[in-house]
Order: structure tokens, then sequence, then C-alpha cells
């Protein structure tokens, strides 16, 4: 897995059936597949096709790549993503973005659905990510480093980049849809957090907390790819009400918001590169 060859099997197997190096990547979380339909022109492809490619197991994931047009924006676009909580282990949770930048990409917008640890903000709303906490010891960049990928060593200051931060912030503001900004708290489930943890959480700065992207996000800053991160907070985290998480909660309001995630994330994609 750690060679440029691993990587560069499954994107010439994508390229071969296209006729474009897509820009943008894009990777849908729970509840939120719907996004893909956005995409013209689609070519669709089964992860278990793509060679040295993982398979999602989360029934509510597509677990298909879908490349096309979005607002004229070439794209490749992941309608279900892979989690450590499924049994992959991290290095290998570095796959589907390594893939991406051997596609040209050199800017991908992470989408979740994650709890509310701010006892501010409300189901349905969506959050920006500005950075995130990691507390597990694993890193998805772990191993032999491939220089053609990125350095060893690496910065992650900007690692969710503040220029697409601004851009959605005013994008938002056009569609009138109101938006958050804050940190995100990786767990790597799949249970959901337990209250004592969700108050530590919040202790240490934690906005939202979800089980995906920031994998996603430390192997995209390692490929130089930009990133921006957004939160559809689908359910107030354990302890903040008195009512037990539930996945069915999760997938209602992903779909209940969904038609707003899609008119902000059309309106960035179109505004990319053109400023």
């Amino acid at each position: 897995m750690n060679t440029y060859d691993f990587y560069k099997k499954s994107a010439d197997y994508i390229l071969d059936k296209i006729n474009y190096m897509p820009e943008i990547g894009l990777i849908l979380g729970s509840a939120l597949g719907s996004l893909s339909e956005e995409i013209s022109d689609q070519t669709i492809i089964d992860y278990k096709d793509i060679p040295n490619f993982l398979i999602s197991t989360v029934e509510s994931h597509a677990g298909k790549l879908i490349l096309g047009k979005l607002r004229e924006k070439n794209v490749v676009c992941m309608s279900g993503r892979f989690h450590y909580y499924e049994g992959y282990e991290f290095e290998q949770l570095a796959i589907p973005i390594r893939v991406f930048k051997l596609l040209g990409v050199n800017t991908v917008i992470l989408t979740n659905a994650a709890g509310a640890i701010n006892k501010e903000f409300k189901p349905g709303d969506v959050m920006i990510i500005k950075d995130h906490i990691k507390l597990t010891g694993e890193s998805p960049v772990r191993g032999k480093n491939i220089p053609e990928l990125g350095p060893r060593f690496f910065d992650v200051s900007d690692m969710y980049t503040k220029s697409l931060r601004d851009l959605t912030k005013e994008c938002a503001n056009e569609l009138n849809i109101d938006i958050k900004e804050g940190v995100y708290f990786y767990a790597t489930g799949p249970q959901f957090e337990t209250p004592a943890e969700i108050k530590a959480m919040r202790i240490l700065g934690g906005d939202t907390v979800g089980m995906s992207t920031v994998t996603e996000a430390i192997t995209a800053a390692h490929c130089s790819i930009k990133v921006l991160g957004l939160s559809l907070v689908t359910n107030m985290a354990a302890g903040v009400l008195e009512q037990p998480v539930t996945t069915e909660e999760v997938d209602e309001t992903g779909e209940m918001a969904s038609e707003k995630l899609k008119k902000l994330i059309g309106e960035i994609v179109e505004k990319i590169g053109n400023r």
C-alpha cells in the first residue's frame, strides 16, 4: 500500500473511463448521498470494481464513485465513505484522497452528519469546520512516506483552508442560509459517545462530533489539496437532551436539510477558482 504505483493503479482505472481530469472532489457523509443527484453527465463506478479501493459497509452509503459536472466544473464524488469502525486501519483510510490527488483534484469538499456538542447549535444547522480535535494516536499517513504525494512532515495549521471557509460564508449569506463555524471532534465509533465524553469534548473546545472526515482532511493536507469541511448537525449529542441518540434521527434530519446543503455546495463549487 505504501507505494506510488498502488494508488496509480486505482487512478488509471478511473481515468480510463473519462476524458477529463476532475478538479474538485466531494465526499458525502451519512444521509447526504442525494447531493450526488446534482451532478450531470455522470459516469458511475462501483467501489468494488476499482483496483486497490475499499468497499463501504454502511447501509446509508451508496458505495459508488460518481464523475461528471457540477456547475460546469469537473468533479469526482464519493457517495459513501470509509470509517475506522468498519474495520479498516487508519493507513487504509488514506486511499480515497491519494487516488483523488492522482486524478488531478486540487480541492476537496468533505461533508458529514454530526452531533452538536455546542448547546447553541440545533439539528439542521450547517457548521463550517475551522479545525478539528483528534485524540487517537493513529494517523492515515503513518508508515513509509511516498514523496510523490507529499513530504514526510507537513504543516496543518491551515488544514481547513481559510479562503474556502470565507467563500462558504459569502455563499451562505447570498443564499440566506444561517451558517455556523466551529471545531469538529473526531470519535472512532461505532458507538455514540457517552454524556461524560461529550462533556469532556465541550470543555476541550469541540462544537460538533462525528466518526469521519478527519482522516481525509489529514491525507489531503499531506497531498497539498485544499479542504472545505461541512458538518450537518443531525442531532444533539449525548447528554445535551434527555433522550437517546438514534441512527434514524441522523438520517431523517439529513434528508430534511439536504436541499439546503445542495444549494450551498453548488454555489461554492461554481465560485471556486473564479476569483
